[in-house]
């Protein structure tokens, strides 16, 4: 009896819808408030914040040679293993399935919950149990095929840029109402020393808020025409993305003023109920409710995918390898996932988790696109050359050079900020070491896997 496997049925416009979604979650709702802290100058917070685009798009067209010289499932576990060894692409899966994925599962549920609890008027303890309940659904959503969890995730994608997009028109508004706004009275181009360092300060967090673009690259063998799909997938929908950060940003500048972003704790519901009042912050609060249920059905649906590729390289047990005979999905995966993470948002363990690890997603980030430099020099040497499908990012070896400076920057920045929580993060990864040795978990072969 032949072997389910993964069906080619996601095409350009879900991809896209995958990128934006992964990316935009509850951060752009809040963290804006945390760059203008560290930034201070307008001018300086949206440089910052277009900064972190451009870095995200040099990830971007990285991940997308490597998606198509290996359109596989798995995206950075497979890069890794192929160019490093089967020991920091299992680090890369254990973190994932430890702390990163699952945790982030538990906290964008419990962020799905509490502002629903306080939408509907529910009291605060039916908080944990309506958390639970939504990723119980999502995985029982996902467990039935890419296609239902992507249709999902294109809904929702689509209604969380709804607010996005009343807060970018305001911005126009405020703009087209008040030209000098915020920049009133202030130095337009600061030129100063400690402006350079402000930008730098203001630049980790931004990072941060673009992040989860690279998991489209966790589906890649259930997308249409990858090597084209891919590329094409990545790059419009961080350009969506950049836009809509910006935009925002400035109605957030615009209708609080650099200052009283910095002092705000909810810059998007600020904003609203600065301009219409209770209804302005229901409607956010809707948003932001709608982003995270959209958000946690995009963890759901690609984060198991690399449980898989783990478990089919023999560094994860084989129950976690097996496909649904009828609905091609990752069910194990999907199972695990949705209990791990419902254990920690009952236990609320999840927050300092995340804390102590939310830097080695980073570690990760600038380990995959090192790859590059691996592939590329087997290329010259003509030794497990890999087929790129034509495409071949711009800019070799500039771009990804940078790309893994801001990466190593925002690595050495939560050392730097959080020493002791770094050092706990650390031992957590590390710890997937013993893991590997008492599993045997040697993945195989270390050449790149056939295309």
């Amino acid at each position: 009896m032949a072997q389910p496997h993964y069906a080619r049925r996601l095409g350009t416009f879900s991809a896209t819808l995958i990128v934006v979604g992964g990316i935009i979650g509850a951060g752009i709702f809040l963290s804006p408030a945390d760059v203008a802290r560290r930034v201070g100058h307008p001018t300086l917070i949206l440089a910052a914040w277009l900064l972190g685009g451009v870095i995200a798009l040099m990830g971007a067209v990285c991940f997308a040679e490597l998606a198509a010289r290996m359109p596989k499932a798995g995206g950075s576990y497979v890069y890794l293993r192929a160019a490093f060894g089967p020991l920091p692409a299992f680090l890369f899966g254990w973190t994932l399935l430890l702390i990163i994925a699952t945790g982030a599962t538990a906290a964008v549920a419990m962020i799905f919950a509490n502002y629903s609890v306080s939408f509907l008027g529910l009291a605060p303890i039916w908080a944990k149990p309506l958390a639970i309940a939504a990723i119980v659904f999502l995985a029982g959503v996902n467990y039935r095929g890419v296609v239902p969890g992507a249709v999902t995730q294109n809904l929702f994608v689509v209604l969380k840029l709804l607010p996005l997009a009343v807060l970018a028109v305001l911005g126009l508004i405020f703009v087209q109402s008040d030209p000098i706004g915020p920049f009133a009275g202030e130095t337009l181009l600061p030129n100063s020393p400690g402006a350079v360092w402000a930008l730098a300060a203001g630049l980790g967090p931004v990072l941060f808020a673009f992040g989860g673009w690279q998991q489209l690259n966790f589906v890649a063998d259930e997308i249409t025409d990858p090597r084209r799909t891919i590329p094409r997938a990545l790059l419009v929908g961080i350009a969506i993305v950049i836009t809509v950060y910006l935009s925002v940003n400035v109605a957030y500048l615009w209708g609080l003023g650099a200052s009283g972003l910095a002092g705000s704790t909810a810059p998007a519901a600020d904003t609203m109920y600065a301009v219409f009042g209770d209804r302005g912050q229901r409607l956010i609060s809707l948003g932001i409710i709608v982003s995270t249920f959209g958000f946690l059905d995009l963890v759901l649906l690609v984060t198991p995918r690399v449980f898989q590729a783990m478990a089919a390289n023999g560094q994860l047990p084989p129950r976690l390898a097996r496909l649904h005979p009828r609905y091609q999905t990752p069910v194990a995966g999907i199972v695990f996932q949705a209990v791990w993470a419902s254990v920690l948002a009952g236990s609320n363990t999840y927050g300092a988790l995340l804390d102590y690890v939310v830097f080695g997603d980073w570690i990760f980030f600038g380990a995959t696109v090192a790859t590059l430099f691996v592939f590329r020099s087997r290329d010259q040497a003509n030794t497990d050359a890999e087929d790129t499908g034509g495409y071949r990012l711009p800019g070799y070896p500039i771009v990804p050079a940078l790309f893994v400076m801001a990466a190593a920057y925002v690595v050495v920045g939560s050392i730097l900020s959080n020493p002791v929580n770094a050092a706990i993060g650390g031992g957590l990864i590390v710890s997937g070491v013993p893991v590997y040795r008492w599993l045997g978990a040697r993945g195989g072969e270390t050449e790149p896997p056939s295309t």
